[in-house]
């Protein structure tokens, strides 16, 4: 009997002590972009104006460099070396997204454009050529601006066209992609784009636009998932998700103070859009609910300023996704008390009234926002894991910014890779279900309000050129290579004179 203890202890010590030193072989790698941010053709054939065509024409001056995506990494004529890239590299997947003006020129569906049906259909084609797999995001934040003219996400008509779009989506590509997600980062759209004016379109809305806009949004998403899964997942046999911002937010002291505070955030920032789809009570989350709700009768408002879910809609949304898509880049530490700024109020800023801090010895990226935190993607992921019991992650996005004068020796994004990919493969060893890593960005592209002055890519793109020609970095030498031997060599040097073409892919 104490042999059998001793040989049992011995074995969950060593279980709990083994690490992957490899990525699995069906772990997925990939590459992302998303569509206004490198295909350019913002008026090609019968492609419709959205917000951010719309926003950078009339307002040019809310761009650091007053640029805009109007030919960007000229995809609409380039997808094939896109296509070449995604091979040099030896990903299996790649994430790109659809312009849903240029799917439908006017937003609605009575009508759909032939040519940019014909776009999207090559450039999957060509995946599809060199078994590449195809992982489409319906809606990376480039609305008709028709639809915005009449709205937008505070509509609540919104989930009908949204509903509608995806419909044609599926039913025009359904039969090679088998990987979709409905909206990315819906805190970026909500929170920057109506609670703020750090995103098209600007609105600046900050008692209620967020939240009304997460409600709406919430509800398209469901819409669209239930769309595909009872009207095309029966014979198109593939997954719906969604891709929601989740940075790490931990408390900066151990006091219970600061620990609620950064719950608090995190129900604020990513909770809103995920408690009503993955929680098992659905909804959006209660303890902010209570205080945003408070606040508004302070405020004298009739009725709180986050709108509640009836119970027929919280029990649809509930459970409307196959998995959960990450985008992750760093970490914030949340203080009950310090690091406080000055809110707008009302605004959602001073309904979650914490500080936010990152020590100044975390490397900082080109990006303000970004720094590269310890265990950052390790600490996100197993919080995810434990709060949503049996879910399915992908990282979707994660990468690390640079000016273009730091050239082809991009030695910061190479650490930050190293670091982040470490991390995946602690997540692994944790019994976090993590499917797939996927690189943001495979190009350099219009980094949004930054324009043209912070890169992201795997490649630089020389913007100058006709050709916007497309080069590696020193960090997509390393990725290929993590990718070909499914492990990560801390001391890999690799010769940058070419980048050759697995012929497998």
């Amino acid at each position: 009997m104490k042999l059998l203890v001793c040989t049992s202890l011995l074995a969950v010590f060593v279980g709990a002590t083994v690490r992957h030193d490899r990525f699995p072989d069906d772990f997925i790698f990939g590459a992302s972009t998303a569509s206004y941010q490198i295909e350019g053709g913002w008026n090609a054939d019968d492609k419709g104006v959205n917000i951010w065509d719309h926003m950078t024409h009339t307002r040019p001056e809310v761009i650091k460099d007053r640029s805009n995506g109007d030919v960007a990494a000229d995809t609409y004529n380039n997808y094939k070396r896109d296509v070449e890239m995604l091979r040099e590299l030896g990903v299996d997947a790649y994430r790109f997204s659809l312009s849903w003006s240029r799917i439908l020129p006017n937003g609605f569906a009575n009508k759909v454009s032939d040519a940019g049906v014909t776009f999207y259909n090559n450039y999957i084609n060509e995946m599809m050529k060199y078994n590449i797999t195809p992982m489409v995001t319906l809606y990376h934040w480039d609305l008709p601006q028709r639809l915005q003219d009449l709205g937008g996400f505070s509509s609540p008509y919104f989930p009908e066209w949204f509903e509608n779009y995806a419909k044609v989506v599926f039913a025009q590509f359904g039969d090679r992609v088998k990987h979709w997600i409905t909206f990315n980062e819906p805190r970026e759209i909500c929170h920057q784009g109506y609670g703020d004016a750090t995103k098209a379109p600007i609105l600046n809305i900050t008692d209620v636009g967020t939240y009304y806009c997460a409600k709406n949004l919430v509800l398209g998403h469901a819409r669209a998932y239930y769309a595909y899964n009872d009207l095309f997942k029966p014979t198109q046999g593939g997954v719906c998700g969604i891709t929601i911002s989740v940075n790490w937010m931990g408390p900066l002291t151990d006091s219970e103070e600061d620990l609620y505070a950064a719950e608090i955030k995190r129900q604020a920032d990513w909770g809103i859009y995920a408690e009503p789809i993955f929680s098992e009570e659905g909804g959006f989350p209660k303890e902010f609910s209570e205080r945003v709700a408070k606040k508004s009768a302070e405020q004298g408002y009739p009725s709180s300023r986050l709108p509640a879910f009836t119970d027929e809609e919280r029990k649809y949304v509930r459970g409307s996704s196959d998995f959960f898509g990450v985008n992750h880049y760093t970490s914030v530490l949340i203080s009950a008390t310090e690091h406080k700024g000055i809110w707008v109020v009302p605004s959602k800023y001073d309904d979650i009234d914490v500080g936010s801090y990152m020590p100044p010895e975390w490397v900082q990226a080109a990006s303000f926002w970004l720094k590269r935190a310890p265990n950052s993607i390790y600490n996100a992921l197993t919080h995810l894991h434990n709060k949503y019991k049996g879910q399915v992650f992908y990282i979707t996005e994660n990468g690390w910014s640079q000016l273009l004068e730091d050239g082809y020796e991009d030695d910061s994004r190479i650490a930050y890779y190293r670091a982040a990919l470490n991390s995946v493969l602690e997540c692994l060893d944790a019994g976090v279900d993590l499917r797939g890593y996927f690189a943001w960005s495979l190009m350099d592209n219009f980094e949004w309000m930054e324009g043209y002055t912070e890169r992201f890519g795997l490649y630089e793109v020389d913007f100058t050129s006709p050709q916007k020609t497309r080069t590696p970095r020193k960090s997509a030498f390393v990725y290929k290579h993590i990718i070909s031997t499914r492990t990560i060599d801390p001391d890999y040097e690799p010769d940058t004179r070419t980048m050759w073409i697995d012929e497998g892919h």
